[in-house]
């Protein structure tokens, strides 16, 4: 299984690892980390780099938080954060995607080199399938979202997840190929922690193969989200208190998890300790029965 993006052909025969990289002052977990003038786009430069010595195949790179009630970043912020990050990590060798719904981002940075275009919104806002579709070769991640990131979390899913979530993005992927673009560029992504309950969330996990169905790559990502939190600490008011870091282990856990039941990427802070987890699990693939 091959993903065809702008400049690879990334093989999805292994499991890829996808790192994040947030040029942003407020997402949930590193915001502000890796954003300032100046200084903030050295860390991110140095921040790319480290997350490939760490073993990522993948950069992750987005201008705009997501997190639930996050406000929107007007277009002229976004470009400057993301841009000069964009610029340093195609000269890396690696695959690069950005994380982005804006139409004119998209294109700026598909002008620079960028490989993939990451959308929560799943190419819904007007002319963003266009400008995907206009290019010739680059990949797309089609997520899943509820609503919208100011409300997701405020009237969550009610009901039964996984029909709406792979209606949703199989439909998605249909109207991409019907304005040509071809299926090997097209990966979907059920959105864990966009809409969805704790319970909701963890149901995609445990029914995760019946979103293969559509024939597409699936990508998952459970890095440091807040329902690892709600199972992991002692009540829920703990788990809103609980530090990111400290959800290092269940994130891992999930993302093993998840790839054992067919994911082909996760996008993950913690390249590292995701990268070695992965290891030990196809190790046990290698040994004879």
């Amino acid at each position: 299984m091959i993903w065809q993006t702008s400049r690879f052909q990334i093989s999805l025969e292994q499991p890829r690892v996808m790192g994040i990289v947030n040029v942003t002052p407020d997402s949930f977990s590193d915001g502000g980390k890796f954003f300032s003038p100046g200084s903030g786009q050295r860390a991110a430069f140095a921040h790319c780099d480290q997350l490939l010595k760490d073993g990522a195949d993948i950069l992750d790179i987005g201008g705009e938080s997501s997190r639930p009630g996050a406000p929107p970043v007007p277009l002229d912020e976004e470009l400057a954060r993301v841009l000069p990050v964009v610029r340093h990590a195609v000269r890396l060798g690696v695959p690069v995607s950005v994380d982005t719904c804006k139409p004119d981002v998209m294109a700026a940075v598909l002008d620079l080199g960028a490989d993939i275009i990451n959308d929560i919104w799943a190419l819904r806002q007007p002319a963003a399938a266009a400008v995907v579709a206009a290019h010739p070769a680059c990949g797309v991640c089609l997520m899943h979202m509820h609503r919208e990131p100011q409300t997701m979390q405020v009237a969550p899913m009610q009901g039964d997840v996984v029909s709406p979530v792979l209606a949703f993005l199989a439909g998605r992927a249909s109207e991409l190929r019907a304005m040509g673009v071809a299926a090997n560029r097209i990966v979907l992504d059920p959105g864990i922690g966009f809409g969805k309950t704790v319970a909701q969330n963890f149901e995609l996990l445990a029914r995760q193969r019946e979103l293969l169905a559509p024939g597409y790559p699936l990508l998952a990502g459970w890095s440091r989200k807040s329902s690892l939190a709600a199972v992991t600490a002692t009540s829920l008011a703990s788990a809103a208190q609980l530090d990111v870091t400290d959800r290092m282990v269940p994130s891992v856990m999930a993302a093993v998890l998840a790839v054992d039941r067919g994911a082909r990427l996760v996008r993950v802070h913690d390249v590292r300790e995701t990268v070695q987890a992965l290891k030990v699990w196809s190790a046990a693939f290698a040994v004879p029965s």
